[in-house]
């Protein structure tokens, strides 16, 4: 089964501060660094390394091509990602204080302008998954086309958006979100909603995931490690609980190998670039018993 992921590519330029700027005012950087980044991007780096088969579906700008030979060297198909003349690579500039906290400025470029022929390469088939988050245009539609050729959805409802989500549900299999999430969407849609499954990620307090058809819950608590930067935690333990589903695994078994890869994904500086591989999580877990 192949994991197809309609999701954004970012580019991330990180510089680290003594403290955030006031208005008007001008700040050194004590250090700067650039990555790979976007929710799209680190779910599918996460799904790879984990061992699935990704092809993702997205759009850069015409430079940047590191960027995609950083997304092929950590086996992610990127055939189908098309190049658009006019338009940039999505990016973000990100600044971290020394307390760890952040401040984000968010262009979204090419990952909202996804063309219309992008439809043309995605073959899905019957067993497949659709990854997609709340960063990119033609959610509802691709959707839509991938559960009309028996492939399932997993939607990442972020950023959040009731707007996006009330689009795009009838199309979706299994929710994946954190829990303040998921009470929005319970408030807005109430708790009988039309889909499989959710997956609820919960911090310190681990993860769940819910079987609305049997209404079997899964729990899976958080393994307990010194966190050094946990942007894209959230996404990696997604794409690693994709992957599970994809092998076939059952829930529980995708919870814990995804609990596990989003511990260590922590342990690391970075989102994309940090992502742990199977024998990196495989050693993980036969230290944790």
């Amino acid at each position: 089964m192949t994991i197809f992921n309609l999701g954004s590519i970012n580019i991330d330029h990180v510089y680290r501060l003594s403290a955030m700027p006031r208005p008007g005012e001008t700040l050194h950087a004590q250090s700067y660094s650039q990555g790979l980044g976007g929710k799209g991007a680190n779910q599918s780096v996460a799904a790879a390394l984990a061992g699935a088969q990704v092809v993702h579906l997205g759009a850069m700008g015409m430079g940047d091509d590191w960027v995609l030979e950083r997304l092929a060297a950590l086996g992610v198909e990127t055939g189908a990602i098309a190049r658009l003349a006019d338009t940039v690579t999505g990016h973000a500039v990100i600044l971290v204080d020394e307390r760890g906290e952040n401040s984000i400025v968010l262009h979204g470029g090419a990952n909202l302008a996804l063309p219309a022929d992008l439809t043309d390469r995605a073959t899905f088939g019957p067993g497949d998954l659709l990854l997609m988050q709340n960063e990119t245009n033609r959610q509802a539609e691709i959707a839509a086309l991938a559960r009309k050729a028996g492939a399932r959805v997993i939607y990442s409802a972020a950023p959040f958006s009731i707007p996006a989500l009330r689009e795009v549900l009838p199309h979706v299999s299994i929710l994946a979100m954190n829990a303040v999430e998921a009470q929005d969407t319970f408030a807005a849609f109430g708790e009988n909603l039309p889909v499989e499954g959710m997956l609820i990620t919960r911090g310190a307090d681990g993860a769940e995931f819910r079987d609305l058809r049997p209404g079997q819950v899964w729990h899976q608590p958080a393994f307990a490690v010194k966190a050094i930067d946990t942007t894209g935690a959230g996404d990696c333990f997604t794409g690693w609980f994709a992957a599970g589903l994809s092998r076939g695994e059952d829930p529980a078994t995708a919870l814990r190998y995804a609990a596990a890869a989003a511990a260590l994904q922590v342990t690391r500086k970075g989102a994309g670039d940090a992502m742990p591989n199977r024998a990196e999580v495989a050693e993980f877990l036969n230290s944790h018993g």
